[in-house]
């Protein structure tokens, strides 16, 4: 397996938020695991405010099912709400692995 792509994606919690966007995302490892496409999927939390998302996928078909699923569909749902600004999310290219 050649685990070559992926996405860093940024998020700013409202004030007083930083819970809920934490159990959020909490929640999405299950959908993550259901996605044969994402090799690995981590959420992260940087402070009180900032949070995030890292994943892998082998394929750019993989990293387009994941785009298109039902992580991202959850997380504009719940956006408005939780989120400060737009998520910051970049598609990466993986240089090295251990």
């Amino acid at each position: 397996m050649t685990v070559k792509l992926g996405f860093l994606a940024l998020l700013e919690a409202k004030p007083g938020k930083g819970a809920d966007l934490a159990a959020f995302l909490e929640s999405g490892r299950a959908l993550a695991a259901a996605e044969p496409g994402t090799i690995t999927w981590y959420a992260f939390k940087i402070d009180d405010v900032t949070y995030g998302i890292f994943d892998t996928f082998e394929s750019e078909d993989g990293r387009q099912a994941h785009l298109n699923g039902q992580i991202p569909a959850a997380l504009g749902q719940v956006g408005p709400d939780l989120l400060a600004k737009d998520p910051d999310i970049r598609p990466i290219d993986i240089l090295a692995v251990k």
